[in-house]
């Protein structure tokens, strides 16, 4: 199956919110550094909502350099790979988005567990688990709607 770009798209909301979502709870009380619970929980979803937003975004520009290869796709391993630029992107949008005075703290030790974990939780999602309950998910170049 070649992903179409709405599939991708489709996809990648699912997954991060659904696998990411679930990951992030079960993760978040036991990431390094200090803080109460719901601080540790706001900061973790705050990156986990950056982390979609730009999923998107990341996903108009592998769609754009997937049109110069002959199959319009790449393989599984560098879908896995995809995940170094985009954590790297990703903690800089959040050192950016925070300010000094901002609630929410987003350590550099959480987030070195929390985005590898999270997005090795949705890799494997994506490419395991969610093909038992969205059958014709594969047939239907990956739009789940």
């Amino acid at each position: 199956m070649t992903p179409t770009f709405p599939g991708r798209i489709q996809t990648r909301i699912f997954a991060t919110v659904f696998a990411g979502g679930l990951w992030t709870l079960i993760i978040s009380p036991v990431l390094p550094g200090g803080g109460e619970l719901g601080d540790r929980y706001q900061a973790t979803f705050f990156v986990l909502a950056v982390v979609l937003s730009l999923g998107l975004v990341w996903e108009c520009v592998y769609h754009a350099i997937q049109q110069f290869r002959w199959e319009k796709d790449w393989p599984t391993f560098f879908m896995f790979l995809t995940g170094i630029n985009e954590g790297i992107v990703a903690w800089f949008v959040v050192q950016a988005l925070l300010d000094e005075g901002s609630e929410i703290v987003v350590g550099g030790s959480a987030f070195a567990v929390h985005f590898p974990t999270t997005w090795i939780a949705v890799f494997l999602f994506v490419n395991g688990p969610m093909r038992v309950p969205f059958l014709r998910w594969r047939y239907r170049g990956g739009r789940i709607v």
